[in-house]
């Protein structure tokens, strides 16, 4: 449970982690992208729905200027396009342009010109002029940026309604949305503008074969991290160094950056939901929450464990751990096609969810234990770690969510979450983190053999 990030942000300690760890990374593990046919099949799906002009812009490259910035493409473009450059866009053209007069290719990828003295500090860009660069991209027609607008005004006599990115209610960071809607109303001022998010998502909904293969590369790394965390979990420890172990592990393995800022919350840290200051020292006894998951060629992963800290669960740790655990076992057991997230109707996973932790336990006043759940139970995972899925509706086969129960009561210092990824398949589920442990006996199991080895080879 936490919030999408676009950018390197959050603690200093986190950044760095990730910094210094990011040198640790093969030089560089190739990003893996699908085939051509996949982006162009999913440009086609999205025009048939609207037939209406679409119009994409990519990140320019300037929406973060910290130095540890590395770019990263915006995510309905790259869905669109596979293009992980700066400062390109995208247009379609629907097939009844054709009958209006439009001779023009019905696709077109905008680049910026190239910057030779650039490319000396950043390395070579593609190029409208490239030679073979319609092949490389895989778009009908490959042209300069500057000639998009001229392109949108000629469109928009036609056209009354053009598709783009519009301004949401949960923009946070750098307003792309916003800057690029307001250039095209620039371009084609007599032209309405409609949000194309939802139609993106949507399909953004319903993973392929190639982007489950990428989650999974994102997600295995992040099993042999959280396995590594247990073995090397020991009081005296500082936050920030089980962390760091974990994001070497995703390095090592390929993965471009964290899914998310790392979250270690030892004690009264595990009760805070997106923690990341890192800075506390573990001491033995508490229970220890671990949301930490790598990103692998764009696409993320997002698993949790809590364990304890001293390898031993005590009684009223292990009471709480089972009823996380049997809530997310609950929620699984209803998963299939048809199920929804939220909700109070007899689908809802999140009622399910909720009403074994409200019958199950009691905290220290007698009270029942649902007033200290205080999140979703799922979300959706690809490009982004709180990936888009358009309007709210019933799950479907092919779509990848989390299963993430928690209880948090900060008045005994005890905050337990259990994260896995799951695929939706056509009778039920995948558990994709199935080769993470998730019963206390295995976590406690893991952490004495960790011990053992360290006893056996002292450092």
């Amino acid at each position: 449970m936490k919030r999408p990030i676009v950018t390197l942000r959050g603690s200093l300690i986190s950044l760095l982690i990730l910094g210094c760890l990011a040198a640790l990374a093969p030089l560089a593990a190739a990003w893996e992208r699908e085939p051509g046919s996949v982006f162009a099949e999913r440009r086609a799906k999205l025009e048939a729905a609207l037939n209406a002009p679409i119009v994409l812009f990519g990140y320019t490259g300037h929406e973060e200027a910290n130095p540890s910035y590395v770019f990263m493409q915006e995510e309905n473009f790259y869905y669109l396009t596979g293009h992980n450059e700066e400062g390109a866009a995208m247009l379609l053209v629907p097939e009844s342009a054709v009958q209006k007069g439009w001779t023009g290719p019905r696709e077109i990828l905008y680049l910026p010109p190239r910057d030779l003295a650039e490319e000396k500090w950043n390395g070579p860009r593609l190029g409208p002029d490239d030679p073979g660069i319609k092949e490389k991209t895989g778009f009908a027609d490959v042209e300069s940026f500057v000639k998009l607008h001229e392109t949108l005004a000629n469109l928009s006599r036609d056209f009354p309604e053009i598709y783009t990115e519009l301004p949401g209610p949960h923009d946070e960071g750098y307003p792309h949305a916003a800057n690029w809607s307001n250039w095209v109303k620039g371009a084609a001022p007599h032209a309405t503008l409609k949000d194309v998010s939802s139609a993106v998502g949507t399909l953004r909904a319903i993973k392929t074969p190639g982007e489950l293969a990428l989650i999974q590369k994102a997600i295995d790394p992040s099993i042999d991290a959280q396995l590594a965390a247990m073995k090397m979990m020991r009081s005296g420890l500082y936050e920030y160094q089980v962390a760091a172990k974990m994001v070497e592990i995703h390095a090592a393995a390929g993965c471009e950056t964290e899914s998310y800022a790392p979250i270690v919350g030892s004690g009264i840290n595990s009760t805070v939901l997106h923690y990341n200051k890192l800075d506390r020292q573990i001491d033995g006894g508490e229970i220890v929450l671990l949301d930490v998951a790598g990103q692998y060629s764009g696409y993320a992963s997002d698993i949790t464990r809590t364990i304890p800290a001293d390898g031993k669960f005590s009684p009223r740790q292990r009471e709480i751990y089972e009823i996380v655990l049997g809530a997310q076992n609950a929620a699984l057991a209803a998963l299939k096609p048809g199920m929804t997230l939220g909700g109070q109707g007899d689908t809802s996973l999140q009622k399910i969810a909720m009403e074994y932790i409200d019958s199950h336990g009691k905290d220290k006043e007698g009270r029942s234990l649902g007033r200290y759940y205080i999140h979703g139970l799922s979300h959706h995972v690809g490009l982004d770690v709180h990936d888009a899925s358009g309007l709210p509706h019933p799950l479907e086969a092919g779509m990848v969510i989390t299963i993430e129960p928690g209880i948090y009561i900060p008045e005994e210092n005890l905050g337990v979450r259990i994260e896995d990824d799951v695929l939706i398949t056509p009778t039920g589920y995948k558990l994709l983190t199935a080769r993470l442990p998730r019963s206390p006996d295995e976590i406690e199991k893991i952490m004495a053999e960790g011990k053992a080895e360290r006893e056996k080879h002292p450092q």
